[in-house]
């Protein structure tokens, strides 16, 4: 194919890397299509940033900051579950902590340093 209809083509190396995983059954469907449309938003997001930034570089930095935010530290997910947490008690008797609950809390402990 000689014309390019949309600007916005992966590179052929990771179209490469797709096709490969696919067919040798590395990965499913399902995540192959989330990482395209992640590589889609990302390229994007380059490309609006590299535009905005020719008139504002703080403006592209906050514009990236604002679309990709820093997911929250483990200790701000623990402290929120806790804060989630019915009272002072908690975990009380009558409270029980879901898998994923427990499991957070217990990487933010494990994660504090042994004094």
């Amino acid at each position: 194919m000689t014309e390019q209809l949309h600007p916005m083509v992966p590179p052929n190396i990771l179209l490469n890397i797709w096709e490969s995983d696919w067919f040798a059954e590395r990965q499913n469907v399902d995540f192959l299509l989330i990482q395209a449309y992640q590589a889609g938003a990302d390229a994007e997001l380059d490309a609006c940033c590299k535009w905005v930034s020719e008139e504002s570089p703080i403006a592209a930095t906050e514009l990236r900051a604002a679309r990709r935010p820093k997911p929250p530290s483990l200790k701000e997910q623990a402290l929120a579950v806790l804060e989630e947490a019915p009272g002072p008690d908690y975990p009380s008797p009558m409270t029980v902590l879901n898998a994923e609950q427990h499991a957070l809390i217990r990487r933010a402990l494990e994660a504090l340093p042994d004094d």
